[in-house]
């Protein structure tokens, strides 16, 4: 219950803000532009509480989903009001009806409401379709200037080279020949990666064959590695990567449990297990599910003595484990000039949107399942992980993707999205004339019958993967 409130929290906050700042961003340029907003709401369904404000009604509505602009004229089919009706239309909840303004004007039609959205030239339309996406981009931008500019946080004791700790048998990774110790100089086609970098080619290669060079011994290797269908969180196709240095911390063992049992103690420090000097307790906790609770040699330092135990693992909640809890590892804050601020936020921004771009580009040509996008609930468990994670750059980092995401996958040329506006816009001004009503309507009524059923297919996927069903294989 706990994960599961965290989660939807979670969600509604990250989602909520990217929505509202796409909005804000359709909203700016239309007022810029002298369309009419009759709405800018944040949130969806009845009216909570708001204030109105010229021709604008900004209000708070109860489902706090994102929120939306809603402007005159914009929806195919909309043909104005009857005469004398104010265009402004009358605001209704559950308990009144808003009074318009007395100085709202009345016309016949859209036609003749200069302020109406089809009453404006079409680059304008178009400035105003673009312009949510836009500030989308701009929000991420700004999220990466201000992480890097003011936190930044950095290991103490920080390794600068893509190293493997640790191989799991029979592992992708084991089969491709990767060995403890390699240090990966090239994935697919990136040179010198991060271990960032290398979970993000892999996510786009999934079923697939890459190829990669390692050092060994001071030599480089060429190996090539099938990927798996789908990646587990815990590890990455087998390779376990040395982010710090230094032996494992015991900050706390639980009572009764093997650790203890093995004689560990607080402010222990774990210097090897079966002779592997093991350096984070994620390469432990993945070493002990492999050995399915094989007992275990370890070399631990004490006050400066060297002491050797032998621990049990026992399967304690979901695996194999000693019982004990680790320190957490070092970490500083390291902020950067304002001008390496901006660099280092550009290339953040430009490497996600190409990397967003290429994964769209290989779904589309077949290359990536379509089973690997999530939907909310993916994106719902994903941003509660992030939450509970220690540090601000999980967050920061989901944030600025998240809104990246929003932003591409708005310009895409489909219908009700952004991008099918600007094709439309595109497609009026090179033939000199209004596309007919009653195309569009039957152009946007296609286009939401495919959405909804796109969003259920996501949605299904997300349950699918859900760990109530993982639990349920073999």
């Amino acid at each position: 219950m706990h994960d599961f409130l965290v989660a939807a929290a979670s969600f509604i906050v990250l989602v909520g803000v990217m929505v509202v700042v796409h909005e804000f961003g359709h909203f700016i340029v239309a007022k810029l532009c002298g369309v009419r907003v009759e709405a800018f709401s944040v949130g969806f369904g009845p009216r909570l509480f708001g204030i109105k404000y010229g021709d604008t009604d900004y209000k708070i509505c109860m489902l706090p989903l994102g929120g939306y602009v809603k402007m005159t004229g914009e929806m195919p089919g909309e043909t104005g009001t009857i005469p004398g009706t104010p265009v402004v239309q009358q605001i209704l909840d559950k308990s009144q009806t808003e009074s318009q303004s007395a100085a709202s004007p009345a016309y016949e039609s859209l036609a003749d409401d200069p302020g109406a959205f089809t009453s404006h030239p079409r680059w304008q339309r178009m400035l105003i379709g673009v312009a949510g996406p836009v500030a989308n981009f701009i929000l991420a931008f700004v999220l990466m200037i201000f992480y890097f500019g003011f936190i930044n946080e950095v290991p103490s004791v920080e390794v600068k080279t893509t190293s493997i700790e640790w191989v799991v048998p029979g592992s992708p990774a084991d089969q491709a020949g990767i060995q403890p110790g390699d240090i990966i100089l090239r994935f697919d086609n990136q040179e010198s990666p991060t271990w960032e970098t290398v979970g993000e080619h892999a996510s786009i290669n999934l079923n697939q064959t890459v190829a990669l060079t390692v050092e060994r011994g001071g030599k480089p290797v060429e190996l090539s590695l099938h990927e798996p269908a789908e990646l587990k969180s815990e590890d990455l196709m087998g390779m376990l990567p040395q982010d710090l240095l230094g032996p494992i911390g015991v900050e706390e063992v639980l009572p009764g449990d093997p650790a203890e049992q093995a004689g560990l103690r607080a402010g222990d420090a774990i210097q090897s297990v079966d002779g592997h000097p093991f350096h984070t307790v994620s390469t432990l906790l993945a070493y002990m599910q492999a050995g399915q609770g094989k007992p275990l040699a370890l070399v631990v330092l004490r006050n400066g003595a060297t002491l050797n135990m032998v621990g049990h693992p026992a399967k304690l909640d979901t695996g194999f484990k000693l019982g004990f809890i680790n320190k957490p590892p070092p970490y500083r804050s390291d902020p950067l000039p304002f001008k390496k601020s901006i660099a280092k936020s550009t290339t953040f921004c430009g490497d996600n949107a190409f990397l967003i771009v290429d994964v769209l580009g290989r779904i589309l040509s077949h290359r990536v399942s379509v089973n690997q996008l999530q939907g909310p609930v993916g994106i719902a468990r994903v941003a509660g992980e992030a939450a509970e994670m220690k540090g601000w750059y999980p967050k920061f980092l989901l944030a600025a993707e998240i809104s990246l995401n929003l932003g591409i996958v708005n310009l895409m040329p489909f219908p009700i999205l952004d991008g099918g506006l600007i094709i439309l816009l595109l497609i009026e001004s090179v033939i000199r004339r209004d596309i007919g009503i009653n195309v569009k309507e039957r152009i946007y009524q296609a286009a939401f019958v495919v959405i909804v059923a796109f969003m259920a297919f996501l949605i299904f996927n997300d349950v699918t993967r859900l760990p109530i069903f993982n639990h349920l294989k073999p």
